[in-house]
């Protein structure tokens, strides 16, 4: 029997994030991109999470390569973890090439790591898979959809794309090849449905460079502004605005000053002669003549802008003389950590401008008009919507049978299931290990959901540690019980309350003597349940106990 295909998305379904999409045939593996996301609020501590790549793992011998889409976190950002445990080539283009290796440099990993880079418009084989880079627009230069030639037809992998007719470096996305592969044969398409729900079309990026024209001409004060780091475009239009009205150009926040690095290198980024200076001349330039960009745009609690909202950066402090820029929207789930942010800005007397109240952002992801066009040129016999939540994928395949494909030959994917592709059909088959990883530090993969629920309990309820000495003979009590608490409540103003839990440990104590109990471990669950009771009867309140045994 022929070999199918097998489409298993790892992330990126479900989800905003940690892209990584697996295409198996017969005996090789190919990946398109590899990506991270960022913990939500209930991930106490968590830095990162990335997908779980079990699956990849236990093939690794059948991976010929890892293919990206474009250099955004989100689909380059989990690469150095994923490496150190599978050996396989990289293809990228030129930028995207770029900021992979930055992050291989930072884990040890480049020079074991065999990068090859590519310009869109040209082809390279895995396996049994033949791959073109196809360019399309997006918030990053370098970016590209990719045609997969399969023993069993054409697959159209979009990544992150716009139709932008009028972008920043005038490179239009490469429509004429979608539209010729449209009428080659398209087994099947994968596109980007982030944007799906918002009408019409999006926004060219060149809007937000008319927009901060008007910001910078006849402003007499000094021009803070934060966007993402990644979105080269637009860091491109700041530069342009400030060299246009006489103003010296500082960055701040280490992401920040990678990109512009890389970008400057690669001819990405043109910056006018006698325009950047170090951050740390800024004192030298009239505040007038002075623009700071910054990472931030987020709220991250580390980030440049952060630090300098709070008081805690070295060279910029926030005064009624700054005009602070926010040119992004917020992700979802920052909503919080942003407005806390501006609204410290406010309380240092800064003028603020921010998306909700001016246009200075646009997206890069394609809305509905976009995406018909799109499904109008390539002409799929399957569709799959990609790179969303729920909602996004269904509307997603709600416009796909709006455009005429057939409402069977449509499928909704989710993380670790397997899609089988034949030349007659595209269905849901078995499912593989998938999910999240959470990185934590130097720990990847070691914070579980107990250690998780611990933090979270920890956070909402505080611990409370109660430390006794027992005789090692018969585990009768020499000292203590002391008590410790950490979150819950103020000792001193409490000893009431400490003193009848102490109470409550001697009489745990005393009954394990009547009982003949000399196990520690059940000594501590008696003190614990006994403790735990008590506690909730008197404050409603569940802190985490930790009855701690000295022996003597």
């Amino acid at each position: 029997m022929a070999a199918k295909l097998k489409i298993i998305p790892l992330g990126g379904l479900n989800e905003i994030g940690k892209n990584l999409t697996v295409y198996e045939y017969g005996d090789d593996i190919l990946v398109v991109d590899c990506g991270l996301g960022f913990p939500d609020e209930e991930m106490y501590g968590v830095d990162i999470v990335i997908p779980d790549i079990t699956y990849l793992v236990q093939n690794k011998e059948k991976i010929r390569a890892f293919v990206f889409t474009h250099g955004h976190e989100d689909h380059i950002g989990a690469i150095p973890y994923v490496l150190r445990q599978i050996d396989a080539p990289i293809y990228a283009t030129r930028l995207t090439a770029g900021l992979i290796e930055i992050k291989l440099q930072e884990h040890g990993l480049l020079e074991t790591t065999k990068i090859v880079t590519l310009e869109a418009g040209e082809s390279f084989r895995a396996g049994v898979f033949g791959v073109e880079l196809i360019h399309v627009n997006h918030s990053i230069p370098d970016s590209v959809a990719l045609a997969i030639k399969t023993p069993i037809g054409m697959i159209v992998h979009t990544g992150d794309f716009k139709i932008d007719v009028t972008p920043i470096d005038i490179d239009l996305i490469d429509l004429t090849r979608f539209g010729e592969l449209g009428k080659q044969g398209v087994l099947m398409l994968l596109s980007d449905s982030t944007n799906v729900e918002k009408p019409g079309h999006s926004d060219s990026e060149r809007k937000v460079g008319a927009r901060f024209d008007q910001l910078f001409k006849d402003c007499d004060k000094r021009i803070i502004i934060t966007t993402f780091a990644s979105n080269v475009h637009r860091v491109q239009s700041i530069i342009n605005s400030a060299a246009k009205y006489g103003r010296r150009v500082a960055i701040t926040g280490r992401s920040m000053e990678n990109i512009m690095r890389v970008s400057t290198e690669l001819g990405y980024m043109k910056v006018p002669k006698d325009t950047l200076i170090d951050i740390n001349q800024i004192s030298q330039v009239p505040r007038d003549k002075l623009v700071i960009i910054t990472t931030g745009s987020q709220g991250e609690s580390m980030s440049a802008l952060y630090r300098m909202a709070f008081s805690g950066h070295r060279q910029v402090e926030i005064t009624s003389s700054d005009r602070v820029i926010i040119s992004a929207s917020a992700i979802p789930g920052n909503e919080n950590t942003i407005s806390r942010v501006i609204n410290e800005l406010f309380l240092k007397s800064a003028e603020v401008i921010y998306d909700r109240l001016d246009e200075l952002h646009v997206s890069g992801h394609a809305c509905m008009e976009e995406l018909k066009m799109m499904l109008a040129l390539v002409r799929p016999k399957f569709f799959m919507p990609v790179h969303g939540e729920q909602r996004h994928l269904h509307r997603h395949a709600e416009l796909a049978r709006f455009m005429g494909v057939e409402p069977s030959h449509i499928v909704i994917g989710d993380l670790g299931k397997i899609v089988e592709v034949t030349r007659k059909s595209a269905k849901l088959a078995g499912s593989v290990t998938a999910g999240r990883v959470l990185v934590d530090g130097t720990g990847v993969g070691d914070v579980g959901s107990v250690v998780l629920r611990d933090r979270r309990h920890l956070a909402q309820d505080g611990m409370l540690v109660v430390v006794m000495t027992l005789s090692a003979e018969d585990s009768t009590l020499i000292s203590g019980p002391d008590i410790i608490t950490r979150g819950f409540v103020y000792v001193k103003e409490s000893d009431a309350l400490m003193e009848e839990l102490k109470r409550v440990v001697l009489e745990s104590l005393d009954g394990c003597e009547r009982c003949n109990i000399t196990d520690w471990a059940t000594i501590k669950a008696k003190v614990k349940a006994n403790l735990s009771g008590y506690l909730y009867k008197q404050t409603k309140r569940s802190p985490m106990i930790l009855p701690v045994i000295m022996e003597v």
